[in-house]
């Protein structure tokens, strides 16, 4: 499944999850060690520079040192990193801009399947 989507020019934040979307679901527990998704490497690599990553994760603090050292070792950029999020939906909340541009955005997407998603930089 190709997802795409049309951004603006501004600057943009991606609030990305990270088993079972960048990486096997709980792969770090079944394996001993994390596996990306096919395709989620190329994917965080064509973000652009000025863009924020933010994952999140429901991982406990416990596995944050070796999270971290994973994505290190494979040169995977990101800002943030929010260990222990609940189970649930991930809700975001944002404001139309007056010119009417949409500032949130939400993909859905199977577990362990990382889909290609295009988009067009400005």
């Amino acid at each position: 499944m190709t997802e795409k989507l049309s951004l603006s020019p501004l600057g943009h934040t991606w609030f990305l999850d990270l088993d079972g979307t960048l990486v096997k679901h709980n792969g770090y527990k079944t394996d001993g060690y994390d596996t990306l998704l096919e395709g989620a490497e190329e994917f965080l690599r064509s973000i652009p520079e000025g863009d924020m990553i933010v994952i999140v994760t429901s991982r406990t603090e416990e596995y944050k040192e070796a999270t971290e050292r994973f994505l290190a070792e494979r040169r995977i950029r990101y800002d943030h990193i929010i260990c222990g999020a609940p189970l649930g939906e991930r809700i975001v909340v944002n404001d139309r801009k007056p010119s009417g541009l949409e500032t949130a955005v939400a993909l859905n997407v199977d577990r362990d399947v990382f889909p290609e998603i295009t988009f067009t930089p400005p």
